[in-house]
């Protein structure tokens, strides 16, 4: 995978992070239908990867902190195991609203790199069964494909399954 961005061509925060990082990704666009029911699998099918390497980044609150959860599109987060991966006792869904604000992203576009306030993060263990997986690149209609490690050293996530079929 190569580096497709350079910090100065206007690219998101989460693609500037890559590249300051030195990280190597594959940047894809698609077009983004805004009638689609679930940006995960619209991306999946927009760029012919199986839904299972597509992650979706959800925000969630656990014991009032805001985190993140990288899981594969093709399921679902299991809050509970996401409480448990960071030590917490109950986790819910943040409000969509805080949840733009802290990453700075637009929900359907939020993406686990590059955020505005720097998020603890989850990634789901099943990530680690790819060579490569894509997330939001910051935006709707574009994702980033970079290696599990990367995904997990440049988030410092906490790697554990918590995602359900």
């Amino acid at each position: 995978m190569a580096k497709k961005q350079k910090k100065n061509s206007g690219g998101t925060p989460a693609t500037v992070a890559l590249t300051e990082a030195g990280t190597p990704f594959t940047l894809h666009a698609y077009e983004h239908d805004p009638a689609s029911p679930s940006y995960g699998e619209e991306a999946a099918e927009a760029l012919g990867v199986s839904p299972d390497r597509v992650f979706k980044t959800l925000v969630a609150d656990v014991d009032g902190e805001l985190t993140v959860a990288v899981v594969p599109v093709a399921g679902q987060l299991d809050l509970k195991a996401l409480a448990s991966a960071v030590g917490g006792k109950r986790a819910a869904m943040a409000d969509p609203a805080a949840a733009e604000r802290t990453t700075g992203y637009v929900r359907g576009g939020i993406s686990p790199l590059g955020q505005r306030k720097r998020l603890r993060t989850v990634l789901d263990a099943s990530a680690s069964d790819h060579a490569s997986v894509c997330v939001s690149a910051g935006r709707r209609g574009l994702e980033v494909e970079l290696s599990p490690a990367d995904l997990a050293a440049l988030t410092s996530a906490v790697v554990a399954p918590i995602g359900r079929a």
